[in-house]
């Protein structure tokens, strides 16, 4: 016989797993459809649940559209802070954030970020405080690493409006990116990065011989 315990894990386990299939769900037709355009019964058959037991998890739509932003966010922001904790420098951890913010904006699956940025609008001032904590933590990193790089002077010539122009350009990516063509993830990485810096990484320098050592080649 089974413990009471493990029913009550194994089922707690079973409900998050149908409150994520829902989330992905949803964050795939808000992105595709709109959110207004998405009906809870859209959402319903995309998971194969029954029209009304997705209140089990969220009372309302607003709700879900707020968790779909959550849950984006949490993601992103655990891989930048990690990258944040790696003793990298300025620039390279600069082109790190940029190919990981790349990565949760066109990789396969990653609906969430995108929804955050186009359905913004459709999120009730009521749920939007539950939002905007992580959004400014994800933010706060990039804003560190940026002000390194202008200390070092690799961010040349520092406007304050640096941070929404760099965002917008990034977040625009998503619009008019496809994956099919020559341009891949890293190379859209490289050119952001000299877009923004404006400077190429310098080339690792040469290793010379010896002066001895070349004229004994050449007498030989």
């Amino acid at each position: 016989m089974s413990r009471p315990s493990a029913r009550i894990g194994g089922k707690r386990g079973e409900e998050a797993g149908r409150r994520q299939q829902l989330l992905r769900a949803s964050a795939r037709l808000f992105r595709e459809q709109g959110y207004d355009a998405t009906s809870v019964r859209d959402i319903a058959a995309a998971t194969g649940m029954q029209s009304g037991s997705w209140v089990y998890h969220f009372r309302t739509k607003q709700e879900i559209l707020a968790a779909v932003m959550e849950e984006g966010l949490a993601g992103a922001l655990a891989r930048i802070e990690a990258i944040a904790q790696l003793d990298l420098a300025p620039r390279a951890r600069f082109r790190a954030l940029v190919r990981t913010h790349l990565e949760t904006l066109l990789g396969p699956g990653q609906d969430f970020i995108p929804v955050l940025l186009y359905e913004w609008r459709a999120l009730e001032p009521a749920q939007r405080a539950r939002v905007i904590a992580p959004q400014k933590r994800y933010e706060q990193v990039w804003t560190e690493t940026i002000r390194e790089l202008q200390a070092g002077g690799d961010w040349i010539h520092p406007t304050r409006a640096d941070h929404l122009l760099m965002f917008g350009a990034l977040n625009w990516i998503a619009h008019w990116y496809r994956g099919t063509g020559p341009l891949d993830i890293e190379q859209l990485t490289d050119d952001c990065v000299t877009f923004f810096l404006r400077t190429q990484e310098p080339a690792p320098p040469r290793t010379r011989r010896p002066r001895t050592v070349a004229k004994r080649a050449r007498r030989r």
